[in-house]
């Protein structure tokens, strides 16, 4: 099994827990808030990180660049618009609709990695990308009443375009983040995703903290008083970003991405099993159909 497999798999999880979390905080912190403590809270684990790498196994640091800077804050600030998309879905009475759009972005990663990479996808691998959707797709809806004198509209209503649009700004930031770790090249993988994830979050805590800190302060004293919440959060947040951004420096996005929905696969055993809570046909189907997209990513060359 290649290396990216695993490391994908366990950036899922993480996501999935670190969703589970924001969307709790949203109530009382607000959208701001709850995107801020993703990054926030999760810098100095970043630097944690680096600095064993760097002290206890030998690693040396890599040579900032400008390719390295404009790629990182392009992919910071396309993150940080994404989640506060994601995290705004949640106010909306048809969320489910546009987080079903959200999930659209393995195809959009796609496409930024051919733009902005020149990164190329087999036919099979494009076709279990959109088997994956699909099933997506499907269990997103599973459980929402559609009529049909209304599904057209919202279909392609706020939320549906919310979602779309979040989807796209995370293909874009996870394209620019493989660019960024790749113009680094030398010291290896491990410290090239390590350090790219430490200096992007850097530059997204300090944004949005100087924002909050003018236009917000009270949603920043909030993330301050309940910091051991926060905490957890930036904890499961950087250890996915950590994820995400080692399998990207070693796979496209593309393909990490698609790999990624497994993770709504996750949701529904939990749900299952731990919870006895019953899974609609749909949401059954919409599951196999990921499963079979995942294992047709694993089994081509």
């Amino acid at each position: 099994m290649e290396l990216w497999i695993p490391i994908t798999v366990f950036a899922a999880f993480c996501q999935n827990l670190r969703s589970a979390l924001q969307r709790h905080l949203k109530d009382s912190f607000g959208t701001t808030a709850a995107t801020f403590v993703r990054f926030g809270y999760g810098f100095p684990f970043a630097v944690l990180y680096v600095g064993i790498l760097h002290v206890f196994a030998g690693m040396p640091l890599p040579r900032i660049n400008g390719a390295f800077l404009v790629s990182g804050a392009l992919g910071g600030l396309a993150q940080i618009g994404a989640t506060f998309l994601l995290i705004h879905l949640f106010s909306y009475r048809n969320f489910a609709v546009g987080t079903a759009y959200s999930k659209t972005e393995p195809i959009q990663a796609a496409l930024f990695g051919f733009v902005l990479l020149g990164e190329t996808l087999s036919l099979p691998i494009m076709m279990c990308i959109v088997l994956g959707i699909a099933g997506v797709v499907m269990i997103s809806l599973a459980r929402t009443q559609l009529s049909a004198q209304t599904i057209a509209s919202t279909l392609i209503g706020k939320s549906a375009l919310i979602g779309l649009a979040s989807a796209a700004l995370f293909g874009a930031s996870a394209a620019f983040y493989r660019s960024a770790s790749l113009s680094l090249g030398g010291p290896g993988f491990l410290m090239q995703a390590g350090f790219s994830l430490a200096c992007v979050t850097l530059f997204q805590s300090a944004l949005m903290a100087s924002w909050m800190f003018f236009r917000t302060p009270h949603q920043l004293s909030l993330t301050l008083r309940h910091w051991h919440i926060s905490t957890l959060v930036g904890l499961a947040g950087i250890l996915g970003s950590l994820g995400w951004f080692t399998a990207m420096t070693l796979q496209p996005v593309a393909y990490v991405r698609a790999l990624a929905q497994i993770e709504l696969v996750f949701t529904f055993a939990v749900s299952w099993l731990v919870f006895r809570e019953a899974i609609s046909r749909n949401e059954l189907l919409g599951c196999s159909l990921i499963m079979l997209a995942v294992i047709g990513i694993l089994l081509s060359p």
